[in-house]
């Protein structure tokens, strides 16, 4: 966020472009910049509020220009728009289902790392998820703490509606507004005010369709995307527009995209990635994995060399796999 001299420094129109409830904010305060949108902030109102006009409204101008400061700040933040700096997330160890200590010290997560969750189904991988989502505090079951940046979370992360820690990305999504996909999109981009509307849509089909095994069109109805063609859609949008600095994936192996693409998608938008997966291809992929046994972490392992030339091995035949299931889909015959 800008000083009070920068805000006076900025043009009107740029101002107005950028953050267009200010008009709004103004026009309560019986003050229009109409006329106005090519001279500074600052300028403008020193030009409207003569000693006259302050006088009659009872405003005074560094006053009124420090209460508009101070009403983008709490807009930004109360539309999660501000900027959210997170670079490290740790995990600090609970216990099991059966009251027994995890077995480990501290687990820190960075920023652009993807860390893979693995273990029996029923295992407590979901739980973990939903302790990061949560910003446990040692008041879930598992009796874990996670601190952001190494400090105890704020409370934001917790009880605020529109700053979210995290973006969850589940096996199932389910669409209830019957809406096409671009205008989906764009009340997306439009909450999140986006200024580059139609370049920001554009994008987010581009890469979407990337991911898809099927690719779709901008005017096709949400509710008619196949499974695989949501959750690209999702990916992409997550990774795009949300400004939550971490993305949980529960099971991507079963969405029917480009997995390799959708990880690099979300790390190349600096994203903190955590990933439940039965996959050994995906698990790989991850920096660490985080082994649950009993709803507890049992062990975390980095991937060692041996297990990245074994994820090249799978990485072929996953190619292989994708190419023969594509020749099916179109009806070829299999050589």
């Amino acid at each position: 966020m800008f000083s009070i001299n920068e805000l006076k420094s900025q043009k009107t129109t740029q101002l107005l472009e950028t953050y267009p409830f200010v008009e709004d904010f103004l026009s309560n305060n019986n003050i229009s910049l109409k006329g106005y949108e090519n001279r500074t902030v600052g300028e403008s109102l020193n030009d409207i509020l003569d000693e006259e006009t302050k006088e009659d409204l009872g405003i005074d101008t560094e006053i009124l220009i420090q209460q508009l400061q101070k009403h983008i700040e709490n807009m930004l933040a109360f539309l999660g728009a501000a900027e959210t700096k997170v670079e490290t997330l740790t995990i600090l160890p609970g216990t099991d289902k059966s009251g027994n200590p995890e077995k480990f010290k501290e687990l820190v997560i960075s920023k652009n790392e993807i860390i893979c969750i693995v273990g029996p189904t029923g295992s407590g991988k979901s739980r973990l998820l939903a302790d990061i989502e949560w910003v446990a505090n040692r008041d879930t079951p598992t009796h874990r703490k996670i601190l952001i940046n190494g400090k105890d979370a704020d409370k934001k992360w917790r009880f605020a509606s529109s700053e979210k820690l995290v973006a969850q990305l589940s096996q199932n999504m389910n669409f209830v507004m019957d809406l096409p996909v671009n205008e989906f999109i764009q009340l997306h981009a439009e909450s999140r005010m986006v200024t580059n509307i139609t370049e920001t849509v554009d994008h987010i089909m581009d890469v979407a369709n990337d991911l898809a095994g099927e690719k779709f069109q901008p005017d096709t109805a949400i509710t008619s995307l196949s499974g695989g063609q949501s959750r690209a859609l999702m990916i992409a949008d997550t990774a795009i527009l949300s400004k939550s600095p971490v993305v949980l994936i529960d099971e991507i192996e079963n969405a029917g995209i480009d997995r390799k693409k959708a990880l690099d998608i979300l790390l190349s938008e600096n994203k903190l990635v955590l990933m439940s997966t039965h996959d050994p291809t995906l698990a790989l992929m991850g920096q660490k994995r985080i082994v649950i046994k009993n709803g507890g972490i049992h062990k975390v392992i980095t991937t060692t060399e041996q297990e990245k030339n074994i994820l090249g091995e799978l990485e072929t035949l996953d190619k292989r796999y994708h190419t023969l299931r594509t020749q099916l889909r179109q009806g070829d015959i299999l050589l």
